[in-house]
């Protein structure tokens, strides 16, 4: 039994624990939190006010894509997603390909004209809203007799959709205007090499800042970053550009924030379709793969870009390569769900699994293409998630050696390519030190250590074919790549990505 002297000194070190306790819980930041300020230190200096804009979008749910799996029901399954309201980004695309034709004047005839553009896109949105609407008042009852909408409903229905029709022609009218006036390809970005590229391209491996990681600031440990461009360097615009024709990617329109439903099992055994970030399907796209090619995917988990370049239907053999044995199982079984002849495919050896460091493939010449999605920051991930964050205290000198580890991979990669071969690195960050930066690191080392040369393909143009879709970084902000940034009407990425050709 407690006497009046015990209750007297328990509720005193309860009452100073709990002040302690509550002080520390109010100071106390967790790795999400560090993630956001140093994004707000860092990224608040590179994109200034455009900064709040980006932030909100990193700290909202991203938006996703529907792949549709080829070795499944395609056909059902595209029918589920339009009937959904999802439109085929293919469709998108072809008018997009038509409209720059069109304001083209290298090519001017050999489009259509807006109006019969705008015809197209009224059409495809008509097909689209007559599918929704089909779902929901079915043309036949069940004894097969035709079931009649209300004579006054129809006739209000015929009078809004008449002004709907109207409202919307207007509205695509006035704003192919504005883009025919104002969306043009910037040419200034086609950088002269003798005169450098500007920026923060070289840098201070962290372990030579000799024990200062533990408490320099991130935009603070930039500043060790010095500028140089000794090598030889063209850039030039891509010029060609063509989608898959097997490849069905369904999205919603922008300001759209629908949910696809869930996958389901097909008659073969595998999913229908795969939900991803929809910005991560731009880099497979543009490596574009053909037919007979041998490919590299050098750092393939989760799997998502490796299965896009499987359902093009073109792939000879593809390589996955992780270096953690979990990160390769993860991307085996993505294969087995969504693969019905997966076992076929590695036997015929048409799909190999590999675990190395990408830095240590020593394949020399001998891929044709090559996708270099390299690890980073993953910035939407560290602001929004507590696990496997590279915020984490403990892991500071990791994440300040990010650059080292990403040019090295992509350096490696360049050696892997056969003259005449493509990639394309991307990451998942705005860090103009992971994206540009990297870029002219690892061209540099290659030049300096292997005599290799690259051309960097501008696909400034081939981005604007998704203008309807992602939200882009300007141009003028990037020297050798493009960027989706965080939008929240089309809350996609980020996703940097740059195109190489190496020379020789």
């Amino acid at each position: 039994m407690l006497n009046v002297r015990s209750v007297f000194w328990l509720q005193r070190r309860w009452k100073s624990g709990g002040k302690k306790r509550w002080n520390v819980l109010q100071n106390k930041k967790n790795n999400c939190d560090r993630a956001i300020d140093s994004f707000d230190d860092f990224y608040g200096s590179v994109y200034g006010t455009r900064w709040k804009n980006m932030r909100a979008a990193l700290l909202t749910r991203h938006k996703y894509i529907a792949m549709v799996n080829n070795f499944g029901n395609t056909e059902q399954t595209c029918s589920m997603l339009e009937t959904d309201g999802a439109i085929n980004m293919k469709s998108l695309i072809n008018l997009a390909q038509e409209r720059l034709r069109g304001t083209d004047p290298a090519t001017e005839g050999q489009g259509q004209n807006r109006y019969e553009i705008d015809d197209k896109l009224d059409a495809l949105l008509r097909k689209q809203q007559e599918r929704e609407v089909a779902s929901i008042y079915p043309s036949a009852g069940e004894d097969g007799a035709s079931v009649q909408m209300p004579q006054q409903l129809k006739y209000d229905n015929v009078e809004a959709k008449e002004k709907t029709q109207s409202e919307s022609k207007d509205f695509k009218q006035s704003l192919t205007k504005a883009l025919e006036n104002d969306v043009k390809l910037d040419e200034h970005r086609l950088v002269d090499p003798q005169f450098g590229t500007g920026g923060l391209y070289e840098y201070m491996p962290a372990h030579s800042i000799k024990g200062m990681e533990d408490w320099v600031a991130e935009s603070e440990h930039y500043k060790y970053y010095q500028t140089s461009a000794d090598f030889p360097l063209r850039i030039e615009p891509e010029t060609l550009f063509h989608y898959p024709e097997h490849l069905a990617l369904y999205t919603y329109e922008m300001g759209n924030c629908s949910d696809f439903k869930a996958p389901k099992k097909c008659l073969t055994g595998v999913s229908s379709h795969f939900m991803m970030d929809g910005a991560s399907t731009l880099p497979p796209l543009f490596l574009q793969v053909q037919p007979g090619e041998k490919v590299l995917d050098a750092c393939a988990s989760p799997g998502g870009k490796s299965l896009l370049l499987l359902q093009t239907l073109h792939l000879d053999k593809l390589v996955c390569n992780d270096i953690q044995e979990s990160r390769v199982n993860r991307v085996r079984r993505l294969m087995q769900e969504f693969l019905f002849d997966y076992k076929q495919r590695l036997a015929a050896k048409h799909l190999i699994f590999s675990q190395s460091d990408a830095r240590n493939l020593d394949e020399y010449q001998q891929y044709d293409k090559i996708l270099v999605d390299v690890p980073c920051t993953t910035d939407r991930h560290v602001v929004m998630e507590q696990d496997n964050n590279i915020f984490k205290p403990s892991r500071i000198k990791e994440r300040l050696r990010i650059p080292e580890l990403q040019s090295d991979i992509l350096a490696n990669c360049l050696r892997l390519l056969r003259p005449g071969g493509s990639l394309v690195y991307s990451t998942c960050s705005l860090s103009p030190i992971q994206n540009d930066g990297v870029v002219h690191m690892a061209l540099q080392k290659v030049f300096i250590e292997h005599g290799i040369t690259a051309t960097i393909k501008d696909l400034s143009r081939q981005a604007e074919l998704f203008s309807d879709v992602f939200k882009f970084e300007h141009p003028k902000g990037l020297k050798y790549g493009q960027m989706v940034i965080p939008y929240l009407p089309a809350n996609f990425g980020p996703m940097y990505f740059s195109k190489i050709t190496r020379n020789v």
